[in-house]
C-alpha cells in the first residue's frame, strides 16, 4: 500500500515582511532577562522603560474600570472621553487646538506610527529620517511600503538635520520626514531655531512631518523646554502628526496607550485602519489613560526629577572612563556612547571592532547588557538607558569603567 507524500514546503513568504529584522532592543533585553533567571548577576542597560510603578490613582481607575464593567469594545479611534483629555492636555501643554475627531488613540504609541505611515505612504515613497534614530522607523516605513531616507546628523549640531542637510535628501518622492523630540537615542531637544528650519523645509516642499514627543515631559536642562513644531504656524500645524501616549511619562509602558493629533482627513483614514486591524484600543487601559491625563501630575514631576538625577550621575562617570565618549543629554533616558575609541583594543583573546563587539564582550564578561547602535544609524555608538535604578547605574558603569581599563 503506497503511502501519500506530505508536501512540506511552504509558500513563498512575503518579501516585505522577511526582509524586516526584529528589533535589536527587544533581543537584548530579552537576552539580559534570560541570563538573570540562569541566576546570572546582569545590570541591564537595554530597555527603554522606566522602573516606575505606574501611579496609584492610575492602577486604581483600572480596577475600577474592571469592577465597573468596562471591558467591551469601543469605538475604533477611542473613547470620546479620552480622545477629550488629549485634546485638553494639547492646548494646556502645547497650546495647540484640536477636535476629538482629529484624535486617534491606539495601543500604544508604536501602534500610532505605525499607522500613520499605513495612511500617508504608497509604495517607493520616501521618508526622510535624521540619524541616529529609534530603529523601528525605519522599519515601518518599509513595511508601509515606503524607503527610509537617512540624513547622518553632527554631534556638533546636536543630532539636529541642517537645512543643506534636509535639501540634499529631499526628492519628487519625499512624503515625510520623522522628528524626535526629546530624541531617542541621544535625548537631544530640538530647539526653536532647529524646529524652524524643519518647518520652513517641510511648508516649502509641502510634505508631512511626523512628531514623535513620547519624551516631552522627561526634560532636564533647565535651559530647554519641548515646543511642538505644530505650534510654528498654521501651514505647518495642517502639515504635522503628534504623536504621543502616556508610557514614558507615567510609567505605563504595559499598558499600550498611545494617540495621534493630525489633520482630520488623515485621523479619519488612520481610523478606519485601526477598525480593521486591532478593532479598538483596550477598553480598561484607556480608562487607566484618562485618570493619567485630567489626575494630578505631580507623579510626572517626582520622576521627572529622579531621572534627571541619574542623568547627571551617569554623564559624570561616563566623563571619566577612557576611550569613550558622549554628550549630555537634555531629555529622555539615554546616554548615547561613541566607543570608536576602543576600536583596535583587545579584550583576553578578542579585538574589538565596532560597537556590537564592545556589547557582546561587556556583556559576556562583565554581565552589563548594553545596545549597540548600527541598528539606530550610527554603528560605532552604543545607547545605555538610564530607566533603571541608581544602584544598578552605579554598579553597570563600575563594571563598565573596569572593562575599559583593562583594555590592552
Amino acid at each position: 500500500m503506497k503511502t501519500m507524500e506530505v508536501k512540506t514546503e511552504m509558500k513563498e513568504l512575503s518579501l516585505k515582511a522577511v526582509g524586516i529584522r526584529p528589533s535589536s532592543t527587544v533581543a537584548i533585553t530579552a537576552k539580559a532577562a534570560e541570563l538573570k533567571s540562569e541566576g546570572k548577576d546582569v545590570v541591564s542597560f537595554s530597555a527603554g522603560e522606566p522602573d516606575f510603578d505606574t501611579p496609584e490613582h492610575i492602577r486604581q481607575a483600572g480596577i475600577d474600570a474592571i469592577n465597573n464593567g468596562d471591558t467591551r469594545y469601543t469605538a475604533a479611534a477611542g473613547t470620546t472621553e479620552l480622545k477629550k483629555a488629549v485634546c485638553k492636555k494639547m492646548l494646556d501643554d502645547n497650546g495647540l487646538v484640536y477636535a476629538p475627531n482629529q484624535i486617534v488613540i491606539s495601543n500604544g504609541a508604536k501602534h500610532s506610527l505605525a499607522n500613520t505611515f499605513w495612511a500617508m505612504l504608497n509604495d517607493g515613497d520616501e521618508v526622510i529620517i535624521p540619524a541616529p534614530y529609534w530603529l523601528s522607523y525605519s522599519a515601518m516605513v518599509e513595511i508601509a511600503g515606503g524607503k527610509p531616507v537617512l540624513i547622518y546628523t553632527k554631534k556638533e549640531n546636536n543630532f539636529m538635520p541642517t537645512k543643506e542637510e534636509l535639501e540634499s535628501a529631499y526628492t519628487e518622492k519625499t512624503k515625510a520626514f520623522v522628528l524626535t523630540s526629546p530624541s531617542n537615542p541621544t535625548g537631544a531637544i530640538a530647539s526653536f531655531e532647529d524646529l524652524k528650519i524643519i518647518a520652513d523645509f517641510a511648508v516649502e516642499k509641502d510634505i508631512f512631518v511626523i512628531a514623535d514627543e513620547i519624551y516631552e515631559k522627561l526634560i532636564y536642562n533647565p535651559n530647554k523646554k519641548h515646543i511642538s513644531i505644530a505650534s510654528l504656524s498654521k501651514e505647518i500645524f495642517d502639515r504635522a502628526i503628534i504623536i504621543n501616549g502616556v508610557s514614558k511619562s507615567y510609567a505605563m509602558t504595559g499598558w499600550r496607550i498611545g494617540y495621534t493629533a493630525a489633520p482630520e482627513a488623515i485621523a479619519k483614514v488612520m481610523s478606519s485602519i485601526q477598525s480593521h486591524t486591532a478593532s479598538n484600543p483596550n477598553s480598561i487601559a484607556q480608562k487607566a489613560a484618562l485618570a493619567a491625563l485630567l489626575g494630578p501630575q505631580d507623579c510626572v514631576e517626582e520622576m521627572r526629577v529622579e531621572f534627571g538625577k541619574r542623568c547627571d550621575y551617569i554623564f559624570e562617570r561616563e566623563e571619566k572612563i577612557p576611550y569613550i565618549s558622549a554628550i549630555k543629554p537634555e531629555g529622555a533616558f539615554y546616554l548615547f556612547v561613541d566607543v570608536s575609541g576602543t576600536y583596535g583594543k583587545k579584550y583576553k583573546d578578542k579585538t574589538i571592532t565596532s560597537a556590537a563587539d564592545f556589547a557582546s564582550i561587556v556583556l559576556e564578561h562583565k554581565m552589563v547588557a548594553l545596545v549597540p547602535c548600527a541598528d539606530f544609524g550610527m554603528s560605532e555608538c552604543i545607547r545605555l538607558s538610564y530607566a533603571c535604578s541608581m544602584e544598578n547605574i552605579k554598579e553597570g558603569m563600575d563594571r563598565i569603567e573596569a572593562f575599559v581599563n583593562e583594555l590592552a
